[in-house]
């Protein structure tokens, strides 16, 4: 593990008005967002797609990093050039998940745990030869009726630190994802209690497991009340909330919080990381995206209803992480919102 590697990396990812592209769908996953708008899902379509959206003009000035499923780190541009030489020669640096997704968890009902850690040591070593700098996986953890359980944060928190230090023996910097799920009818007080115990868990592993907390990415939830709680909070709510959770728990070495969208709207998306980044306390780490959808989705919609309309679709990204690079630095608003767009259509 070269600690220098790993710190210089991390520093990027989370780098000053940037934030993170996930692109890491799994092919299954793809094919329905691509079966909802009647787009035929293919090796060459998703290539295709995703080629779209790396190759957008500008868009290293606001994205740092993109994660790729194991399909399209293999995959390369029209040219021929791999996406991840493609990526790094953009200024962008190239990511991989690897783990293999939630599965049902023995003996605990509703509950699941992330698989992917067999054979991991030697696709690390690969993914590092063909250019991932960094990787991810992701825990799920749902809220209901006597759920999470004490034994399902434990086996998640076990696994990701198992995958953190995996990662650093590679010199990959791992990113850390224990998603706390929005469905649900619970309150924002419950998604705080159960997002400050899930880091706790994952915290005490990553110590117990001897991880560099200098060279890895914590990628949150937000604290919400769930999608189906009768009230739902306020942007400055959310944001206040999400920053106690971080500071009660989020050691101060970690360089940076990555922020999932997990189904928020992409406006929502933004405002709240603006609130946090504008909050008076001063928080030791950068407050940064790692958006799926809240990046992707417009231009995904206007890609999918006429695949020759590259250049809106691509400004529709460009529009999207221009929007979260400035709630970055506390400067996000509808006002932003509105002259961006006018902006992009008067080209």
């Amino acid at each position: 593990m070269n600690r220098e590697v790993l710190a210089e990396v991390a520093a990027q990812l989370v780098g000053e008005g940037k934030g993170v592209l996930a692109a890491d769908e799994s092919s299954p996953t793809l094919t329905k967002r691509f079966d909802s708008l009647g787009v035929t899902s293919t090796e060459e379509s998703r290539r295709s797609y995703r080629e779209m959206l790396f190759s957008t003009p500008g868009l290293s000035r606001f994205i740092s990093g993109v994660i790729m499923y194991d399909e399209t780190i293999h995959q390369s541009v029209a040219d021929g050039t791999p996406f991840p030489s493609f990526l790094a020669g953009s200024g962008i640096l190239p990511g991989i998940k690897v783990d293999t997704g939630a599965k049902p968890l023995a003996g605990a009902p509703h509950e699941t745990v992330t698989e992917g850690l067999d054979g991991l040591r030697d696709r690390l070593s690969h993914y590092r030869d063909i250019g991932a700098r960094f990787a991810k996986w992701r825990a799920v953890i749902a809220i209901g009726d006597g759920i999470p359980s004490g034994y399902c944060l434990h086996t998640n928190a076990h696994a990701l630190a198992r995958y953190a230090a995996l990662c650093q023996e590679a010199n990959i910097v791992p990113i850390v994802e224990p998603e706390v799920m929005m469905e649900g009818d619970h309150s924002l007080e419950t998604c705080l209690m159960t997002t400050t115990e899930t880091l706790k868990k994952v915290f005490d592993e990553l110590h117990d497991q001897r991880v560099f907390l200098g060279g890895i990415i914590l990628k949150a939830n937000m604290v919400l009340p769930g999608k189906d709680c009768p009230e739902q909070a306020p942007v400055e709510e959310v944001a206040a909330a999400t920053i106690s959770c971080m500071r009660a728990v989020v050691p101060a070495e970690v360089p940076g919080i990555a922020f999932l969208s997990g189904g928020q709207t992409d406006e929502d998306a933004s405002a709240h990381l603006n609130a946090m980044n504008r909050t008076k306390q001063r928080s030791p780490w950068q407050l940064t995206f790692s958006y799926a959808r809240a990046l992707q989705g417009p231009a995904l919609r206007i890609w999918a209803a006429d695949q020759t309309a590259i250049e809106q679709a691509q400004q529709a990204l460009h529009h999207r992480a221009k929007m979260n690079s400035l709630a970055r630095s506390g400067r996000y608003s509808a006002e932003a919102e509105k002259l961006d767009d006018v902006a992009a259509h008067a080209h």
